[in-house]
Order: structure tokens, then C-alpha cells, then sequence
């Protein structure tokens, strides 16, 4: 070999060294903490190092240290506080997360009179004529437990159509003036899978609309570009409050793909979104969602196409869920489903066919199964396969199902804070049996299946810590019952974070890239104001995110710098 060629060796190998030497440099650092990584091989560590958006090293301090240029690496002493993965919900309404934040704010008001208070002030700064929106009322904290009617809110509102959605979504009242628009009277029936409430002497209409009913309001169409624009700025405010909270990834329940698209862009998305479609059997309508499955790609895993959605029954708040038997508390109903097993079938084994995930609603104890039957029959007819489909809330299940969800690899997704929100009327609607089955998180993860946690954002807030405090606790926001609600659910701090992170990653394939803090996955990552793990109970909801960090980018801090 010539001494040229054997210089030229030489010179590539040092250069090799020096560019190896950069690469290994870390851009950001976090030091002196608390880290829980979500990692079974290495659970808990002091710093981790970051390199573009991705984890370098995760280990103690001595080990990133040598990571680190303190010329060129910015260093975050956490001083001792915890560090999670970031927070991944898998299952929001961005959009109506969004527009929550700029209508009326009913969560937790008691009171019918503060109802028509929100209201008048609302309409005090309206327009005349301008449709008023709301949400977040919920009958069972009113007085005497009533549903609330249309003469709440019609002395205040003569002039503005007036829409104040149920907690869960899946109910709403309405104001006399939208009755009216609506052509909805005593005599218009109720629409397949919905319910016209009317009052049991007049026949006249209370102003509340169940499930399918809401479909009836009749309202001037936004035209395609006033609904993006406005669809676009709600998404904006929800991301604003995604950061100050720590999630870091979503599972997007309703499309806006182009919304995304568009904030990708200009550098506006400042978390992981996998966005949904709708259950359909329309073949442009699936060819059209293949189309976005390849469009959404090679985009540093910022924008994903998801799974399809589809609904089988209402809520147990609303009084819509699908049970085998009666509710308890009303004999006459099993609630409703909005198809039947057959046709369910069929659009599963289609859906399936083509190789989509599939996602769908499932609240009551019927609904569950009929989907699991579903899931079922499509793997004997297109061939089992890593399919990971889910069921969306999972919250009432007979005993004989919970091992399904296993064996058919079907996701549990569930939303602990729905758990803390129904306590006050889960065992008056289905009797003390039922809600052994009810919100079961333990006796899932004890048969081996897989849970992804969320929040149902709007219904629920977006804030991880009240799911964490539900998950562990299973108790009210105000703490009862003082033992927990069926306790023997509980989960462990540890489990309850580990299915709101690496859960809902593997729900959406992601598991390989986010969920935990590990070499060579982006590093998404959180740090908390409070150890998680030493303080009580109903300490975790005051627990604050000092950093989200999403790519290794801090998207929000609530350090002044």
C-alpha cells in the first residue's frame, strides 16, 4: 500500500473521529433529576442528554456529563425534580378542546341560575341574532338532579339562538329560539339512535336534544373556508393549552388533516398528532383516507393518519349507553345503539380488509361486545394480523369480555377522568353488579390487554394530572369516597403513567420512536413541579409542568428566561 493511500486513510479516520466527536456532543441537557423514563432496562435515571430531537443518553449524571460542551450545550439543572416522558392523549377533540376555551364555561356549575348568568353575559357581548355555544353542564350536580329545560336560559336570550352542550357531549339544551329555527315542535318524532325530550303533559319540547337529535338543529352553513379559518384558530388556543400541560402527542378525533398540514408548515405544530378519519363504507370515501395515509408521511413523525371512528351506542351520562339490561335507574331503556350487529360487521370486516385500524365508540356493556364480536368476525374472514384495533372508552364491561380484549389484541381506551366525573350516578344508572365492570383498569391489564389512556378533551380537561389523580385514586375531584370507588381498581403511580406514555404510543404503532425516555427515541419529555411518586393523593392535581419539551425543543416553560 502507498504512503499516499495510507495517508489518505488516515486523514479519513480522524475526520471520522472528529465527526463522531460532534455527533456525540449534546445539544441539551437535562441534569440533577428525578427522571422516569418508562423503560423497563433502565427505569429511572438522573439526567438525559438530547441531540437534535432525539434522546443521545440517558443514565446519571457523571455518564451525561461527558455528553456535554459547555460552550455549545444548554444545561437544565433540574434541581431534583421529576422528569416523565411527555404525555401522549390518545383520545381528543382538538378542534372542540379549542372551542370550549372561547364559549361558555358550564363544568362544574350547580347551580341553574349561574347557568342563565353565563348565558346573559355571553349574549351581552353578541350580536343580535349571533348563535351563542357553551358546554360542560351536567345535570346529576343541579338541583334535585334534573334535567334542565329551555325556560332557563329563554328569558335572557329572546333573540340569539342558544346551544350549552352536556359534559359528555352526547346531550344538549337548546333555547326556545332554536326550536323555532329548527322546526323541532310536539309533533317532530325523534330521529333513529336520538331523543326529542318532551314534557310528559304538554308534549312540548324541554330544549334537550339526546345523542342523534342534535342533528336536527338547523343553523346558517359556514361556508368550507369560514369553517377552516375558525376550526384553525380553535386548534391554535388548544395547542397553547396541550403545551402548558405537558402533552406532547395526540390521537385527533375528527380529520382537519389540512389544518395539520398547514401548521406543519409554518412551524405552528408544536405536538405528535395522529389524526383520525370516520368509519365508512364509501370505497372513494377509504380510497381518499389512503391517499392522506401516504401524504402524512416522512414528516420527522410530526403528523400521522390514525384509525377510523365510528360510535355503537351514547353515553352513561346521558342515559344512551347500550347495556344488555335496563339501566337501574330507568326500566323502560337499554339505551341506544346506532346499529345493529350485522351491519356493524359489515363495516368492520370492510374497514379491516383494507387494512385500516379501527377505533370505536363503546361506552355500555352491549356495545362492548357487539364490537369485540365484530373485531372477532373480522379476523376469521380477512386473517388475523397486527390490526391493534380499539375500543374508545371501554367503560362498562361484563366479566367474560375483559379476557377478549386480549386474546383479540384489542385496545382498551379509556379515560380515567371519566371515572372521577361519574362516580356521583354510575351505580344509580347500572346497580352496584355492573359497576364492578365499570372503568376496570386493573382487571384489564390482569388478562393481558393493552390500555391507552386519554381524556375526551372537551369533555374531560386536557390536563394529565387529574387522569394520573383518577387512575390511582378513583375518587372525585373533592375526594370521595374516601377509600376510592371500587378499590381494588386502583392503579400504581408508576402504571398510570406508563398507559398515559408508552400506552397511547403503542395504540398508534409509535411505541419504537415516543413513550419513554430512551436512546435513539425523540425526546419528548416533561418536568413536573412535584415528585408524583411522594406526594398525597390529592396533591397531584396541583402538580404543575415546568417544561414540554417536544423533539427537544422547549415548547413551553414556566421559568422566565
Amino acid at each position: 500500500m502507498s504512503k499516499v493511500h495510507i495517508l489518505a486513510m488516515i486523514s479519513a479516520l480522524f475526520f471520522t473521529f472528529i465527526n463522531c466527536g460532534e455527533k456525540m456532543t449534546a445539544d441539551l441537557a437535562l441534569i440533577n433529576g428525578k427522571i422516569v423514563t418508562v423503560d423497563k432496562n433502565n427505569p429511572a435515571v438522573e439526567a438525559v442528554a438530547i441531540k437534535g430531537d432525539k434522546i443521545l443518553a440517558a443514565g446519571s449524571n457523571s455518564e451525561i456529563d461527558k455528553l456535554i460542551d459547555i460552550k455549545t450545550t444548554k444545561i437544565i439543572d433540574l434541581k431534583g425534580k421529576m422528569a416523565v416522558p411527555g404525555f401522549i392523549d390518545a383520545h381528543i377533540h382538538l378542534v372542540g378542546a379549542g372551542q370550549r376555551l372561547m364559549q361558555i364555561q358550564l363544568r362544574g356549575v350547580s347551580e341553574t341560575g349561574e347557568i342563565c348568568k353565563r348565558v346573559k353575559q355571553k349574549i351581552n357581548e353578541a350580536e343580535k341574532g349571533e348563535w351563542i355555544f357553551g358546554g360542560g353542564w351536567d345535570h346529576e350536580i343541579l338541583p334535585g338532579k334534573k334535567w334542565p329545560t329551555k325556560e332557563i336560559i329563554d328569558p335572557v336570550s329572546p333573540d340569539n339562538p342558544v346551544v350549552l352542550n352536556r359534559i359528555d357531549g352526547h346531550s344538549c339544551l337548546v333555547n326556545s329560539v332554536v326550536l323555532k329555527l329548527s322546526g323541532i315542535t310536539k309533533d317532530t318524532p325523534s330521529p333513529p339512535g336520538g331523543l326529542i325530550v318532551k314534557d310528559p303533559v304538554s308534549g312540548e319540547p324541554t330544549g334537550i336534544l339526546k345523542e342523534t337529535a342534535g342533528g336536527l338543529i338547523k343553523r346558517k352553513q359556514l361556508s368550507k373556508k369560514e369553517k377552516y379559518e375558525n376550526d384553525k384558530k380553535a386548534v391554535k388556543v388548544a395547542l397553547k393549552e396541550a403545551a402548558r400541560y405537558g402533552v406532547t402527542g395526540i390521537h385527533h378525533l375528527n380529520e382537519n388533516f389540512e389544518i395539520f398540514q398547514e401548521l406543519l408548515k409554518n412551524g405552528g405544530l408544536t405536538l405528535r398528532v395522529s389524526a383520525n378519519g370516520h368509519m365508512t363504507k364509501n370505497p372513494e370515501k377509504l380510497k381518499e383516507y389512503k391517499q392522506w395515509q401516504n401524504i402524512l408521511t416522512n414528516n420527522n413523525h410530526m403528523l400521522k393518519f390514525g384509525y377510523l371512528k365510528g360510535f355503537v351506542d351514547g353515553t352513561l351520562g346521558s342515559g344512551t349507553c347500550a347495556l344488555f339490561e335496563p339501566f337501574s335507574d330507568n326500566p323502560a331503556t337499554k339505551g341506544l345503539q346506532t346499529m345493529s350487529q350485522k351491519e356493524l360487521n359489515e363495516y368492520v370486516v370492510l374497514m379491516d380488509k383494507e387494512g385500516f385500524q379501527i377505533g370505536l365508540h363503546a361506552i355500555g356493556t352491549k356495545a362492548n361486545n357487539m364490537v369485540l364480536n365484530a373485531y372477532e368476525d373480522a379476523a376469521k374472514i380477512n386473517g388475523s394480523r397486527d390490526s391493534r384495533h380499539r375500543i374508545e372508552h371501554a367503560q362498562v364491561v361484563i366479566p367474560a369480555d375483559f379476557q377478549r380484549f386480549a386474546q383479540l389484541g384489542v385496545i382498551a381506551s379509556m379515560q380515567p377522568t371519566h371515572c372521577s366525573s361519574d362516580i356521583i350516578f354510575a351505580e344509580k344508572r347500572l346497580g352496584k353488579k355492573r359497576c364492578e365492570g365499570a372503568y376496570a383498569w386493573k382487571s384489564f391489564l390482569d388478562t393481558g390487554a393493552a390500555i391507552a389512556f386519554g381524556t375526551d378533551c372537551p369533555v374531560e380537561p386536557i390536563n394529565p394530572m387529574e387522569g394520573l389523580y383518577a387512575a390511582v385514586s378513583r375518587k372525585t375531584r373533592s375526594g370521595e369516597p374516601k377509600g376510592g370507588w371500587y378499590p381494588e381498581e386502583r392503579l400504581s403511580m408508576e402504571k398510570a403513567i406508563e398507559l398515559y406514555t408508552l400506552g397511547s404510543a403503542y395504540a398508534s404503532f409509535d411505541e419504537k420512536i415516543v413513550g419513554s425516555i430512551e436512546k435513539g427515541k425523540l425526546a419528548d419529555i416533561v418536568v413536573l413541579s412535584q415528585d408524583l411518586f411522594e406526594i398525597p393523593e390529592d396533591k397531584i392535581m396541583q402538580t404543575e409542568v415546568v417544561y414540554t419539551i417536544v423533539g427537544g425543543k422547549i415548547i413551553y416553560s414556566s421559568i422566565a428566561e
